[in-house]
């Protein structure tokens, strides 16, 4: 077994860790965009509408440019073949390198291999039942708390309210602390370092998103470097002070970069995801009142608002809610891989050192798939119809494979916990001709904050 110092990598000083590609299947097809950029504008700017357009004229494969030329596959058949990658013919560490190796290095997200499944096997102990159990008991009241600090009347801007609320939250449960007064701060250090993910320009030129996500980074840093001296002389049940003390077979622990590595990746991936998805279902909910109501009616019949873990399953509808927008609104709506091995899909040839990318977003909406796929219909997730279930890799906002999001039960025991109260004592509302402006990368939210009506009931 190799040590938890050996098995986690210093990616400074790597310029390029992928081999470049030495052959092309030519009987891909081509539609590269414009010279240079590609299609890059296009995917910032609505990567689902890109998606429809390469789809149809291309079919289920084609190769383009966004920046880097890049083989997109489009399908569950294709998302299964490369998030089972059963021969380990693809990496998630080459194809997230070029976005994330500078805001967010030694992440789980980019590893492979032994030492991905060594760090996998590590964190997923915060993730098992009785760990759930303690971090609802731990949310409910934290939800009370800062639901009464929600301001009420019109125009309240939810976004900014609702990630504030899964920053303390994630903060009072992972790093057992209270952020406090850095919690704005921090927000903002966590959406510019987000963003800079997917900028232009990947170098930390002065006045760039890069430059900026690059600093608020090392402001994410010097805040969790403060508490690791204090971490390690005490042992407290939240996640942070298990990485500082977790040990290998021979006894070696974490450096403390690699713990402000994991803790920064884990923060970002605990509150923003949830922030998404919690925003995307207070719009859907807000545009459909009878939704809404039937939900309430459902929180109303449990008669408290603290939920215990066992009545999660009797919110079977708000849980249709939920995979409604994910399905609607993935938070992520691409997930690129580098190609590891040669390998082959459907006659095409892809070959090591291809970066290749699949299209949550789009399969959430193929109609041979998903019955009026525009539309809000949480009843299609219902035991009914399961239109989920036509194909296991059709619905995919948590990834699939070895890489499956690690805290999908997580952010639904908080959706569910958080929706709950918020249905007891609060209706919203959008009017009737708005839709929400949404950026759907790198993480999916409104570009306007998402105003509502916001009003208290009880």
């Amino acid at each position: 077994m190799a040590s938890l110092i050996d098995t986690v990598r210093d990616f400074k000083g790597f310029s390029d860790i992928r081999p470049k590609p030495r052959l092309k299947d030519e009987s891909i097809p081509r539609d590269m965009g414009l010279p240079l950029l590609g299609y890059t504008l296009d995917f910032l700017k609505d990567p689902l509408a890109l998606s429809e357009k390469l789809y149809r004229r291309n079919g289920n494969i084609v190769r383009t440019r966004m920046v880097n030329e890049v083989i997109l596959m489009y399908g569950p058949e294709a998302n299964q073949f490369v998030l089972q990658n059963t021969d380990h013919q693809f990496s998630s560490e080459w194809g997230w390198w070029y976005h994330l190796h500078r805001v967010f290095p030694n992440n789980v997200m980019m590893m492979d291999g032994d030492l991905h499944w060594f760090q996998r096997k590590l964190m997923a102990h915060a993730f098992k039942k009785p760990q759930l159990v303690e971090y609802l008991n731990r949310m409910n009241p934290e939800i009370r708390t800062g639901l009464t600090k929600f301001p009420t009347g019109r125009n309240v801007l939810m976004f900014p309210a609702i990630k504030k609320l899964t920053l303390d939250m994630g903060a009072k449960i992972f790093m057992g602390t209270d952020v406090g007064p850095q919690a704005d701060q921090l927000n903002h250090d966590f959406l510019v370092t987000v963003d800079a993910a997917m900028a232009i320009i990947r170098d930390p030129v002065p006045g760039t998103l890069m430059a900026r996500g690059v600093k608020a980074r090392q402001r994410l840093e010097d805040y969790f470097y403060g508490m690791i001296a204090q971490k390690r002389a005490t042992q407290s049940p939240d996640f942070f002070s298990q990485f500082c003390h977790a040990e290998d077979d021979n006894g070696q622990r974490f450096t403390d970069k690699q713990i402000v590595d994991h803790m920064i990746f884990l923060m970002m991936a605990a509150h923003d995801t949830t922030t998404s998805t919690l925003t995307t279902m207070i719009y859907a909910l807000g545009k459909d009142q009878k939704w809404q109501d039937r939900l309430r009616e459902k929180s109303m019949a449990l008669g408290n608002d603290f939920l215990e873990f066992d009545q999660l399953a009797e919110l079977n509808e708000h849980e249709w809610c939920m995979n409604e927008a994910l399905r609607m609104y993935p938070p992520l709506t691409s997930m690129p891989r580098g190609v590891a091995k040669d390998c082959e899909f459907q006659g095409h040839k892809l070959y090591r050192g291809e970066l290749v990318g699949i299209s949550p977003i789009l399969t959430h909406y193929l109609p041979e798939y998903w019955s009026n796929p525009y539309q809000f219909d949480p009843e299609r997730f219902g035991p009914g119809r399961a239109e989920q279930k036509k194909n296991f890799f059709q619905f995919i906002p948590f990834g699939g494979g070895h890489h499956t999001c690690l805290g999908q039960h997580f952010a639904g025991v908080q959706v569910k916990a958080m929706m709950h109260q918020m249905l007891r004592h609060y209706r919203w509302s959008v009017p009737k001709d708005y839709t929400i402006p949404y950026q759907l990368v790198p993480i999916v939210k409104p570009k306007d904050d998402l105003p509502v009506t916001f009003e208290k009931i009880r």
